[in-house]
C-alpha cells in the first residue's frame, strides 16, 4: 500500500471514528430518551420513522450537493445540520414537547443524515482510486467496521453511564459538541480526490440528472437494481430491531432504570461488529460468490430474531444479540463492496445515495408498524414478526446473483462513466 492510499484510508477512519462516537451516545438510550419524554412505543417508534422519511426526502436533493459541489461540502453540510437539530431535540425533551414537533425535528435529522450517506463512501472509493490503491474494498470496508465497533463501544458504554449519573439528555449535548470537532477537522484534512465536482447544471437540472442516473446506473441494472430493491427489509427491521432492544433487554433484565444495560446492548453490538470487521475479508474468501454471504447472512440474521424474539432470560438474549450483530456486520462490507464494483466512479454518490433512500423507505413503515406490535404484543413478539419481515428481501438478493455480474465472483471495478445522460 502506498504512502497516499494509506492517508486517505486513515482520514476515512478518522472520520468513521469521531461520527460514530458522536452517534453512538445515544444508541443505547434513544428508545428509553423518547418514552422518557412522554411518547407511547407507537409515537416513539413514528419519531423514527419521521426520521427515516426525512433520508427519503432529501436524499435525491442532498446526493446534488456532494455530486456537484462536492463531497468533502456535503460532509460538512452533515456535521453542522445534524449539530444543531441534535441540540433541538435535547430542547424537546426538556419540555416534554407534543409529538407533532418531534416529527419536524426528526425529519431535519434525517435531512442531516442524508448529507453523509453515499458521500464519504463514494469520496473513500473515488480517493483510494486516484491514489493507485490496489487492495480489496472488502479489507478498507471490514477496517472502517472495526473502527467504528470500537467508538460504538466506548459511545454507548459512556452515554449509557452518564445518562444514569445525570440524566438522558446529557448524551444528547455530548454529541452535538462532538460534532462541532468533527467539522472543524474535516474542514482542514478532508480533499476531493479522483472527482472533479460539475457546477454547469442548476440545482431543478442536477436533480433531474441524480435521478435519471439513480434509475440508469440503479434501478436499469439488474444485479444493482435487485439489491437495492432488498435494502427497504434488511434496513427497515434493522432499525427498529437495534432500537427496540434497548426497552427489551431492561425487561428481561427487570430493572427499567438501569441505562447502563441499555448501553450494554449497543455496546455487545459493538464488539460483535469488530469482530465481523476484521473477519469480513476472510468470510469472503470462503465462498466464490459474494451473494453467497449476503444471502446467507440475511437469512441467519432474520432466524437470530425470532430466536431472540422467543427468549425470555437476559443471558441467553445477550448471547443471541451478540451472533446477531456478527452476521449483520460481517455481510455489510461484502454488500458494500459488491455494489461499489459495479457502479461507475462518476454516479458512484449518487447511486449509493439512491440504495440509502431505498433502505430509508424501509424504516418510514416497518418502524411504526413493529412499535405498534410492541404495544398490542410486547417487544419479543414485535422482534419475532421483524424477522419475518426480513425474510421477503431474500428473493431479490437470489435475483441479483442470478445475473452473474463480474463483481459477484471477480470483484471487477466498474466501468469509467460513460457520457452524462442529460
Amino acid at each position: 500500500m502506498n504512502s497516499a492510499s494509506r492517508r486517505v484510508q486513515r482520514v476515512y477512519l478518522l472520520l468513521l471514528l469521531g461520527n460514530t462516537l458522536a452517534a453512538s451516545f445515544i444508541w443505547g438510550i434513544n428508545t428509553l430518551f423518547l418514552l422518557d419524554a412522554g411518547l407511547s412505543n407507537f409515537e416513539a417508534f413514528a419519531a423514527n420513522a419521521f426520521f427515516t422519511a426525512g433520508m427519503v426526502i432529501f436524499e435525491i436533493p442532498t446526493g446534488v450537493v456532494a455530486d456537484t459541489v462536492g463531497r468533502k461540502a456535503s460532509y460538512l453540510l452533515g456535521t453542522i445540520t445534524l449539530s444543531a437539530t441534535t441540540v433541538l431535540y435535547w430542547l424537546l425533551w426538556f419540555w416534554h414537547a407534543p409529538f407533532v414537533w418531534w416529527a419536524i425535528v426528526s425529519v431535519l435529522l434525517g435531512l442531516g443524515f442524508t448529507f453523509f450517506s453515499g458521500a464519504v463512501e463514494a469520496w473513500l472509493v473515488d480517493a483510494l482510486t486516484f491514489s493507485r490503491y490496489t487492495g480489496s474494498l472488502e479489507a478498507v470496508f471490514g477496517r472502517g467496521l472495526v473502527v467504528s465497533g470500537v467508538a460504538m463501544f466506548v459511545g454507548s458504554v459512556l452515554g449509557g453511564v452518564i445518562a444514569q449519573v445525570t440524566n438522558l439528555g446529557v448524551p444528547f449535548v455530548m454529541r452535538a459538541a462532538v460534532l462541532v470537532v468533527l467539522f472543524v477537522f474535516a474542514y482542514i484534512v478532508m480533499k476531493d480526490l479522483g472527482f472533479t465536482p460539475d457546477r454547469s447544471a442548476g440545482p431543478l437540472k442536477a436533480t433531474r440528472t441524480v435521478l435519471a442516473q439513480s434509475v440508469e446506473y440503479g434501478l436499469k441494472r439488474p444485479a444493482v437494481r435487485w439489491v437495492i430493491l432488498s435494502a427497504p427489509f434488511a434496513s427497515g427491521v434493522g432499525f427498529y430491531a437495534f432500537y427496540a432492544l434497548q426497552p427489551y433487554l431492561l425487561q428481561l433484565y427487570g430493572d427499567p432504570s438501569a441505562y447502563s444495560i441499555a448501553g450494554l446492548a449497543a455496546a455487545v453490538l459493538s464488539l460483535a461488529q469488530v469482530a465481523g470487521g476484521i473477519l469480513a475479508p476472510r468470510l469472503r474468501g470462503m465462498f466464490a460468490r459474494r451473494t453467497t454471504t449476503v444471502i446467507g447472512a440475511s437469512v441467519l440474521s432474520a432466524v437470530l430474531l425470532v430466536v431472540l424474539g422467543f427468549g425470555s432470560v437476559f443471558g441467553v438474549a445477550l448471547v443471541v444479540l451478540v451472533l446477531w450483530g456478527f452476521v449483520f456486520a460481517a455481510a455489510g462490507p461484502v454488500r458494500q463492496a459488491y455494489l461499489n464494483d459495479m457502479i461507475p466512479s462518476k454516479q458512484r454518490a449518487t447511486v449509493l445515495s439512491f440504495d440509502s433512500l431505498c433502505g430509508s423507505l424501509g424504516g418510514v413503515f416497518i418502524q411504526p408498524g413493529l412499535g405498534r406490535a410492541a404495544d398490542l404484543g410486547g417487544y419479543g413478539a414485535s422482534l419475532v414478526l421483524g424477522g419475518i419481515v426480513q425474510l421477503i428481501g431474500i428473493p431479490f438478493l437470489v435475483a441479483s446473483r442470478r445475473q452473474r455480474d463480474p463483481a459477484d465472483s471477480d470483484g471487477v471495478r466498474a466501468a469509467p462513466s460513460p457520457p452524462d445522460l442529460l
